[in-house]
């Protein structure tokens, strides 16, 4: 498949890294500021090595990426909140021109999830978003294969931020501001990391689980999520929780038409107390019972390789 790959952070830049050792061309990149398009497949290596010493990825207009000859327009444009732009026009731009898409952005499937719907449905192309819920995780790919129809909740941890801090914080018995501090030294936690303690990361990705259940029936947004972060919680609360075989993790819970997300009491050793960065979920679904899904669920090349695996899923 010739790719379109729009935002060059972490994600866009491992999947033009990637996309040789999986069959595909990169005949189009773009971040904010530039672009570089060749119909012949683009250097990987010159293109990303120019991204690191001059800032930009080429000589080229961002918008010029929509002219390139392209099968899949790979949307890592960070994720925005309410009108989830610029990543919902990228969509609709490739999808009016018959292109398919796959996400990396979360904002277009969970904040104009009926949006996107309608308008895969007037294109010939297919929209595929795997790589927003639990990055390498295949959870949505999962949900895909059983059937949404027969699946009745999905529960986990689906921020490795998050869970990095509250598994140091139960391990050395510390408190929040601590460990916090400690996550950002080690590039776990951004210089702002709101957007994970406080709930709304792993909120949208419950959104996103919770659009693919209903099935078109009902949709859902950030503003339909109940969000409680980890801001509030001290080490001796953890303490306590370990006293009797538990701990405390930041846990989503997609169930009878909700999404709950906050910090909840699980076992110590149970399926949704990974530590570290790690993920973890469970899918209950009839017939097959409880689906334990753990590991790495951030990072540029665990969430390029489920950008990918999306990608050979259209190429079948």
């Amino acid at each position: 498949m010739r790719l379109c790959v729009l935002g060059a952070g972490a994600v866009g830049s491992a999947v033009v890294e990637l996309a040789a050792e999986h069959g595909h061309v990169v005949t189009a990149f773009a971040d904010s500021d530039s672009a570089v398009v060749d119909a012949d497949g683009i250097d990987a290596d010159a293109v990303l090595s120019k991204k690191r010493e001059d800032g930009v990825v080429g000589d080229a207009d961002p918008e010029s990426v929509f002219d390139a000859d392209y099968d899949v327009l790979v949307e890592a444009t960070p994720t925005t909140l309410g009108d989830a732009e610029p990543g919902f026009s990228h969509v609709e731009r490739a999808l009016a021109d018959d292109r398919h898409v796959v996400l990396a952005n979360k904002g277009p499937v969970a904040e104009r999830y009926a949006d996107v719907r309608a308008l895969e449905a007037d294109s010939e192309g297919t929209v595929r978003f795997g790589a927003t819920v639990g990055g390498a995780l295949p959870i949505l790919s999962t949900i895909e294969d059983v059937g949404p129809s027969r699946v009745s909740a999905v529960y986990g941890v689906l921020n490795g931020t998050a869970n990095f801090v509250l598994s140091r914080m139960a391990a050395e018995g510390l408190d929040y501001e601590h460990v916090l501090a400690e996550a950002q030294d080690l590039g776990v936690a951004e210089a702002d990391p709101a957007f994970d303690v406080d709930g709304t990361d792993t909120a949208l990705k419950g959104v996103i689980v919770a659009n693919v259940l209903a099935e078109g029936e009902t949709e859902f947004t950030l503003d339909d999520a109940e969000v409680e972060g980890i801001q509030e919680l001290s080490g001796g609360m953890l303490d306590l929780a370990q006293e009797d075989g538990q701990t405390i993790r930041l846990i989503v819970e997609v169930a009878d038409g909700s999404v709950r997300v906050g910090p909840r009491l699980v076992s110590a050793n149970g399926a949704v107390a990974p530590s570290g960065t790690e993920n973890a979920v469970q899918i209950e679904a009839d017939y097959c019972g409880r689906l334990g899904i753990t590991g790495r669920g951030a990072g540029g090349p665990e969430t390029a390789s489920a950008v990918l695996t999306d990608v050979e899923r259209l190429a079948d």
